[in-house]
């Protein structure tokens, strides 16, 4: 036979024999929740009732300008928050736009003071500056001479794909296609993706950054060997899609308060009843 599909073979009876079936991909998140749900009844709904008793349930708002959300938390990325601010500020002043004012409302979770209303930077001037003078702009908030050339080819990219520099078309997507077109950014992880998605748009989304991390692999609401990428896809069965934003806000003061890399303040604890780090056979 020339050209076209090979001819599929027969049986005995000479009947041709089906196609196999495509194999479905199961959804891992799905089907994680399913499990922990079946091992752990009702620890999911115990966190998030226990993390609100103590720390209450924090309400959504939109607190930047997406682009301005992205080129921070780029900068913090390991740094601290404060840090973080300062070279944002620095940005502002040294490129200054003609935009109308923002202000960076942190609300619960957030590790800095948050930002004073001021216009955002120019992000064609932070895109198109020398480089080792935007390294020195940014340089009080660490890692500088990683985070410069991250950030101008953060900036090319949206402009090369968009025309502009605005992320404002993010929202209109749904959140697995917003947080798939921001990882193919180089540098830009399922973290980053997440955090600005979940704060710019109220998208169901988890951002697991190191507290959050430490406090669900405690308790046991993810498994020890999966990695952070992979966590991120792990809870998006977990919680309803209201609950994300609560869940990642108070599982981040739960870490920073209470659950701490060293000496975690056990008595205290509100979750140590079915933490397995506290008790590795709690229910």
């Amino acid at each position: 036979m020339i050209g076209g599909d090979p001819p599929r073979p027969t049986g005995k009876t000479g009947k041709k024999r089906p196609r196999p079936k495509k194999r479905r991909f199961s959804n891992p998140g799905a089907s994680y929740a399913r499990r922990l749900a079946r091992y752990r009844p009702g620890l999911v709904a115990f966190t998030l009732a226990a993390l609100a008793e103590r720390y209450g349930v924090p309400i959504w708002e939109r607190r930047f300008d997406p682009t301005s959300e992205l080129i921070l938390t780029i900068l913090t990325q390991n740094s601290a928050d404060t840090n973080a601010e300062v070279a944002f500020d620095a940005l502002r002043k040294a490129y200054p736009s003609d935009r109308p004012p923002e202000a960076h409302k942190p609300g619960s979770g957030w590790g800095g003071v948050g930002l004073p209303e001021a216009p955002p930077p120019d992000w064609a001037r932070v895109e198109f500056a020398p480089l080792q003078e935007l390294t020195n702009v940014i340089r009080p908030g660490g890692l500088a001479n990683q985070k410069a050339p991250r950030l101008q080819a953060t900036l090319r990219k949206i402009r090369e794909e968009r025309g502009d520099y605005s992320l404002e078309f993010l929202g209109d997507l749904s959140a697995l296609k917003a947080r798939e077109w921001l990882t193919g950014i180089d540098g830009i992880g399922k973290k980053t993706a997440s955090v600005l998605l979940l704060f710019c748009f109220g998208s169901p989304l988890l951002p697991i950054d190191r507290h959050v991390d430490r406090v669900m692999r405690r308790v046991g609401l993810l498994p020890p060997k999966p990695t952070l990428e992979e966590a991120h896809d792990l809870v998006l069965g977990m919680f309803e899609p209201d609950e994300m934003f609560e869940a990642h806000v108070n599982l981040i003061q739960h870490g920073r308060k209470v659950c701490h890399a060293q000496r975690p303040e056990h008595e205290i604890c509100p979750l140590r009843a079915r933490c397995r780090f506290v008790d590795p056979k709690a229910p």
